[in-house]
């Protein structure tokens, strides 16, 4: 099972493994869904014998039919990861500009892949540079790591199994709220949400600023969804990174089964057929009138 103490590591802590005769692989995932690249950060600052590691195009296969973000092929991620440096069993830690949502997509990725040591960087770089430690331009010196990408580490929803999630467990939609009432929709070309999943936007149960609340303060406004100990959960969003954050905010609050749906809404609504709800679930609060 998860804990608060191996999902997550604070600034001095790191600092001081980086500082020991064995420091952790640090991957640099900064990314944007729209913007500039997060590699351009990367090169105007990043944490000492950091490593940069693209979201988009190393992390997740191909946008498309299975999603905008799906799974990446497992002999591709083998290959970056090796090249990151990434060892069987050693120590990684993945940050990203500091919303959280990048670096909780990697730690889910190596997690499915197998790789069990991995943590997130609380407060992302911005925590890293505002205490004042270390930033550099210079770019690693890297030694090949030896791991293997064994998928399945971490359990995954297809459109079947989360709609199944929906009737019968907690499947939790944590875009925000407008969009799972399909009153705006300013990335996909459908509205809605998948029939039968729980509303829980993700400044719930995180802070703007990538930081979670104490684990008993996530496990009690996860039982408000309706997500008690033994209920089966899973989490999806637009494409599967903002999901992967309530997947591990699920892990730090005790739930360690949560499954995520890769392809999210993204690819939900390639099969025309597939079902799309609007407004808000039943017991949900009416929407206020204009």
């Amino acid at each position: 099972m998860s804990g608060p103490d191996d999902l997550l590591v604070d600034v001095t802590r790191l600092a001081a493994e980086l500082a020991s005769a064995e420091p952790p692989v640090v991957l640099d995932v900064r990314w944007r869904l729209v913007g500039p690249p997060g590699r351009r950060d990367y090169l105007a600052g990043h944490l000492p014998g950091a490593v940069f590691v693209d979201l988009d195009t190393e992390l997740s296969g191909p946008p498309g039919v299975h999603g905008r973000h799906p799974l990446p092929d497992p002999a591709a991620l083998q290959r970056v990861l090796r090249t990151a440096g990434v060892r069987a069993g050693g120590p990684v830690v993945v940050y990203d500009g500091g919303d959280g949502m990048a670096a909780a997509r990697a730690w889910w990725t190596l997690r499915w892949a197998g790789h069990a040591q991995v943590r997130v960087l609380d407060g992302g770089f911005p925590a890293w540079a505002g205490a004042g430690l270390p930033v550099t331009t210079e770019p690693p010196a890297l030694t090949p790591g030896d791991m293997t990408v064994r998928p399945g580490g971490m359990p995954v929803l297809d459109a079947g199994s989360a709609a199944e999630m929906a009737a019968h467990g907690v499947l939790v939609d944590v875009r925000a709220a407008v969009r799972y009432r399909g009153e705006t929709e300013p990335v996909d070309p459908v509205a809605g949400h998948i029939p039968g999943a729980v509303n829980m936007p993700a400044t719930e149960y995180v802070g703007t600023d990538g930081r979670f609340p104490a684990a008993e303060a996530l496990r009690a406004r996860f039982a408000e969804a309706g997500v008690r100990p033994g209920a089966r959960v899973g989490a999806y969003c637009g494409s599967g990174v903002t999901a992967a954050q309530a997947v591990l905010a699920l892990h730090r609050a005790g739930h360690p089964g949560a499954a995520l749906y890769v392809g999210s809404w993204s690819h939900w609504i390639t099969d025309p057929e597939r079902p799309v709800a609007l407004g808000p679930e039943p017991g949900d609060p009416a929407p206020a009138a204009d």
